[in-house]
């Protein structure tokens, strides 16, 4: 059999080859590794990673390890060094799936891809502080620096707003919000919701009452801690639109409840009629200075469009359903009160 002999050339450039193969590979694999194996430990829920304002490389990899959601922890830093993570962070919230690999978890970092949060603006805020309580709830931004904006009153004021119309700015929703959003980002989208929903429409509705804006926010704002039932906001909302018309004080109890600073009372007395506020429309006649509280939308369109009648007066069912009884004149109102005054000394509601 003949035999083949190589060459000392031919030799070297085999190996060089072979190597070539392994090595490339090799290369392979590990690219694979690093940017596209799946690296998001498997999970019902998405892994929420927080990264504050400010954050350097080692604070993303400390959010990741406390949530334990990486595969390989050596592959990620290849990969984010590898597309320039540590240069370009971007703080924010951000939620990894099940299955992701380094590419994409990368990218969505870099790029600031942020899963919005829920900022829920319910209509029973009646401080300030309460109400930058709420807008920093599920936000990086703390209640003082959000305090701080609402009580800087050059800000506001630019608005169209002051101390005491806030809340008329306020609209009870529920707004996608990016965690890292700053207290400016949300007032100007709370600003912004603002001018929506106060439509063309809704602007002549108000001129055609003979009230503003912020009127209708306050009145709105009475109605709704009067009653939280719907099918009567619009004929309470119709006796103080009377009164108004007719110049007698609304004589409104939550504006004394207001005055007082205290949400818990559940029954007015007489001695409270005196205080000395400008909110105690027992005092003082017309509308008080600004909203007592953030009202709902349905009472601003129950405002809006308050129900046309006679009556002066209404007083809460004495079978404490919710609703009210309504009366044109005085001595009817006062036996409707008696009623319910009874029913509260029968539960033992003395304040």
């Amino acid at each position: 059999m003949k035999k083949y002999r190589h060459s000392k050339k031919t030799v070297i450039f085999i190996v060089i080859f072979n190597l070539l193969i392994s090595f490339g590979g090799g290369y392979a694999i590990r690219f694979y590794i690093t940017f596209y194996r799946p690296n998001i430990q498997t999970s019902e829920n998405p892994f929420i990673i927080y990264v504050p304002q400010g954050a350097n490389f080692d604070t993303i990899l400390d959010s990741l390890d406390a949530q334990q959601c990486l595969r390989n922890r050596k592959s990620f830093i290849r990969a984010a060094k590898e597309e320039g993570l540590p240069e370009r962070i971007k703080g924010g919230r951000y939620e990894l799936s099940t299955g992701m690999n380094n590419k994409k978890v990368v990218r969505r970092l870099v790029l600031g891809q942020q899963k919005p949060v829920n900022l829920v603006v319910s209509g029973n805020i009646r401080s300030i502080e309460r109400l930058s309580a709420v807008l920093t709830r599920n936000i990086e931004a703390d209640s003082l620096s959000m305090l701080l904006l609402l009580t800087d009153e050059e800000h506001i004021n630019r608005m169209g707003f002051d101390s005491t119309s806030l809340f008329s700015l306020i609209l009870p929703n529920t707004y996608e919000v990016y965690w890292n959003a700053s207290p400016q980002n949300i007032i100007e989208r709370l600003y912004k919701e603002y001018n929506r929903f106060w439509s063309e429409e809704r602007r002549a509705k108000a001129s055609s009452i003979g009230l503003s804006l912020d009127q209708v926010s306050t009145l709105a704002s009475i109605v709704y801690e009067e009653t939280r039932y719907q099918p009567e906001m619009a004929t309470i909302a119709g006796v103080y639109m009377n009164r108004l018309k007719r110049g007698i004080p609304l004589q409104a109890d939550p504006t004394l409840i207001f005055s007082l600073r205290d949400p818990t009372i559940r029954r007015v007395l007489s001695v409270d009629t005196k205080v000395d506020s400008p909110y105690n429309t027992y005092k003082h006649q017309g509308l008080p200075p600004g909203p007592i509280c953030v009202p709902s939308l349905a009472t601003i369109d129950a405002v809006l469009n308050y129900q046309t009648h006679n009556y002066l007066f209404f007083c809460a069912n004495s079978e404490f359903t919710g609703s009210h009884l309504f009366a044109t004149n005085y001595s009817d109102h006062l036996r409707n009160a008696k009623a319910y005054h009874k029913a509260l000394n029968e539960r033992g509601i003395k304040r």
